[in-house]
């Protein structure tokens, strides 16, 4: 028995071998979506568990609400992307962060 491995994509085919990669980076993109998922649901629990102790720190919450919403919009929704726009500038000016 030899201890160094064998590289077993050298013996198949070339669609073979792209076929693994792809399955490779697809596992990839899942795994890395999931854990997004489990930030993105302790981050919401965070939201709804802790008050907001002052007028930026709901501004911040807010923007959060308001980026998820506008992420749901149909492409062609100007009207409701503008409106959340103007609130997100809004926030931003009212906060000095313009």
């Amino acid at each position: 028995m030899t201890e160094k491995p064998l590289d077993l994509d050298k013996h198949r085919g070339m669609a073979a071998q792209k076929a693994t990669d792809i399955r490779r980076v697809l596992a990839e993109v899942e795994s890395n979506a999931r854990d997004l998922r489990d930030q993105q649901a302790t981050l919401e629990s965070h939201l709804l568990t802790v008050a907001a102790a002052s007028w930026p720190e709901a501004a911040a919450k807010a923007r959060y609400v308001l980026n998820l919403y506008a992420a749901g919009l149909a492409p062609d929704d100007t009207h409701h992307r503008d409106v959340v726009a103007a609130v997100l500038a809004d926030f931003a000016r009212l906060s000095g962060e313009s």
